[in-house]
């Protein structure tokens, strides 16, 4: 598990993104670079990582599901995930 500031991190920068989103793409748009040298660092879409919403786990992340595998596993195995079922051939 991840440490609750880290996770708190990674939430802080996906709102400050989302808040400059337009205006970054508008400074794009318009060529002016200077201008989005002056944005925050936490606004460019780069700097966000995908982590696991249970417990913030960067990696082994499963983006159609939001989870990383530990708990994909777990969760598929106890049928709280539907229609995932165990592979058996």
């Amino acid at each position: 598990m991840a440490k609750e500031s880290v996770k708190a991190r990674e939430r802080k920068r996906a709102r400050i993104v989302a808040k400059y989103a337009a205006k970054r793409k508008a400074l794009k748009e318009a060529g002016d670079y200077l201008g989005l040298d002056k944005l925050p660092r936490n606004a460019s879409p780069v700097r966000l990582h995908n982590r696991c919403q249970l417990s913030g786990r960067p990696k082994g992340y499963i983006r159609k599901f939001g989870i990383c595998r530990n708990f994909f596993r777990q969760m598929a195995g106890d049928g709280k995930i539907p229609g995932v079922i165990k592979a058996s051939w």
